[in-house]
């Protein structure tokens, strides 16, 4: 497998990606939020390129991360995790980890000092993502709060405290 950055050519196949793994039981095929939300933050320019990673594995894109601009109350410098998406018949075969190892890593190579994401404690602790509440960090949702997540990197200080804002796209979906 092999963890790279996105290129323009792979557009078609992320999109494909994160319709397989977010696909309505109801409405398979059809374009998800997820899929939806990856080509608006790209379109927007909020779509960070060095943190915008696939997995290719056997000559095909199988999953895909990225992260977009973010800010903590009017401080820039946190990012937003998401989505993470795997196809279905790769998935609890590594890939996702590999991906957000990956991401972290290159996050951290960055300076980026926190990343933020909503998603599954029990999934997302294993990479060292805390409850934002507990590092003074709150959700523009209140409701996000028990699955709203943080990890701090090395460039991490107590300042990033306050409410979260991810960019523009998420508040359009």
């Amino acid at each position: 497998m092999l963890i790279r950055r996105e290129t323009e050519a792979d557009a078609a196949a992320i999109r494909v990606v994160h319709d397989a793994a977010f696909a309505k039981p109801d409405a398979p095929g059809a374009e998800t939020v997820e899929s939806k939300l990856v080509g608006e933050l790209r379109a927007d320019g909020d779509l960070l390129p060095a943190l915008s990673l696939v997995a290719e594995l056997d000559g095909r894109v199988a999953g895909h991360v990225c992260c977009s601009h973010a800010r903590i109350e009017s401080t820039p410098g946190p990012v937003g995790l998401g989505p993470l998406g795997v196809l279905p018949e790769l998935q609890s075969a590594g890939v996702g980890s590999a991906l957000m190892h990956a991401v972290l890593a290159a996050a951290d190579a960055l300076e980026i000092p926190v990343v933020v994401l909503l998603g599954s404690p029990g999934y997302y602790s294993r990479f060292g993502f805390v409850l934002a509440a507990e590092h003074g960090i709150t959700p523009s949702i209140p409701d996000w709060a028990p699955h709203f997540q943080v990890r701090p990197l090395t460039a991490y200080s107590a300042e990033f405290t306050g409410a979260f804002h991810y960019a523009p796209a998420f508040d359009r979906i």
